[in-house]
């Protein structure tokens, strides 16, 4: 169903790539109060590190970042911090290799990776059997979270999920920035992974599984690649399983497992937002009666300030997300 939208975005950063940026450039989010961090190590002997906040038997929100982002991420620190107040703790998952330390194989994550969130979701539930859970994710993170509970149909215990901003055809997604002044978030975020797997290559070297590392080498030069298409099919695709970068986009977007899914899952898309187009906005009938759609005119990606003063922003995401779990939890 498409849920009526309450944003409405701020007069002086209306423009998208403007929504977009200003929070990159001027926010700096705290850590939030009651944080700690804890290393989980995962079935093929590696480790995902998880940071939380909050303590007790309130209930538990899984947060999941976007590319090139981390626990550490203001959007994930500041809804942290909002979310405690609100009566709620988090577990933030870092992505292998996203915490400030990289991971002791050639994998890395993407767009369709969902054994990681998986895991620490069953490690949780394992945990605490009884205790309401919930999902949030943003941009890849939130492509991650509805592939997930697409694949997982109704075998997920699980009060509610909230997904914004999401790639959700990754094709069109790619093929967008690579026009326009989306180059430029392209460019930024080519050069950081770049830097990721420059690092990840140097840190294999140093553990010594030379097996992994040669993984990384097989990849060649990285430094002339200046696309997601590119990067995709010779880094993504090639380090995960994937035929190429096509048989990556095909199973790794999202908006075909909007229709199995049986969690109640709020999606906020910005029809403005510059990272994709409206083509990769889903009919309604290809989701399914437990997804509320809501669609903003405006928000940029990951953005949706609003605010009627200048530069005293209000970050609407960190009102409408806890509003969405508050009315899910009181169903139970």
């Amino acid at each position: 169903m498409q849920t009526k939208t309450t944003f409405k975005a701020a007069w002086w950063l209306r423009n998208s790539h403007l929504q977009t940026i200003y929070p990159a450039l001027f926010r700096h989010a705290p850590n939030p109060p009651d944080y700690r961090r804890e290393r989980l190590t995962t079935p093929d002997h590696d480790f995902i590190d998880v940071d939380y906040c909050g303590t007790g038997n309130q209930p538990l929100i899984i947060l999941i970042h976007g590319l090139t982002g981390s626990s550490q991420s203001d959007y994930i620190k500041g809804l942290q911090s909002v979310l405690l107040k609100q009566g709620f703790r988090s577990a933030a998952l870092n992505f292998r290799g996203c915490s400030g330390q990289s991971n002791n194989r050639a994998r890395s994550y993407h767009s369709g990776e969902t054994e990681d969130i998986h895991f620490l979701y069953q490690t949780l539930r394992q945990r605490e059997p009884e205790t309401p859970l919930g999902v949030v994710g943003f941009s890849l993170g939130g492509n991650v979270v509805l592939k997930w509970l697409g694949e997982q149909g109704d075998q997920l215990d699980l009060f509610a999920a909230v997904a914004v901003s999401v790639p959700l055809l990754l094709d069109i997604c790619a093929t967008k920035l690579d026009n326009g002044f989306a180059k430029c978030y392209r460019g930024n975020l080519l050069k950081e992974l770049k830097v990721y797997m420059h690092v990840k290559l140097r840190h294999l070297e140093n553990i010594g599984p030379s097996q992994e590392a040669e993984k990384i080498k097989e990849l060649g030069d990285l430094s002339a690649i200046d696309s997601f298409w590119q990067y995709d099919d010779r880094v993504v695709a090639k380090l995960h399983g994937f035929n190429d970068v096509h048989d990556y986009y095909r199973r790794s977007s999202s908006r075909q497992y909007l229709k199995s899914i049986s969690v109640p899952t709020l999606l906020i898309q910005a029809v403005d937002d510059p990272f994709m187009t409206k083509e990769v906005l889903p009919e309604l009938n290809e989701i399914s009666s437990c997804v509320h759609l809501e669609l903003t005119q405006h928000g940029g990606h990951v953005g949706f300030i609003s605010g009627l003063i200048p530069f005293r922003p209000e970050y609407w995401l960190e009102q409408r997300i806890p509003e969405f779990l508050m009315g899910c939890i009181v169903k139970l």
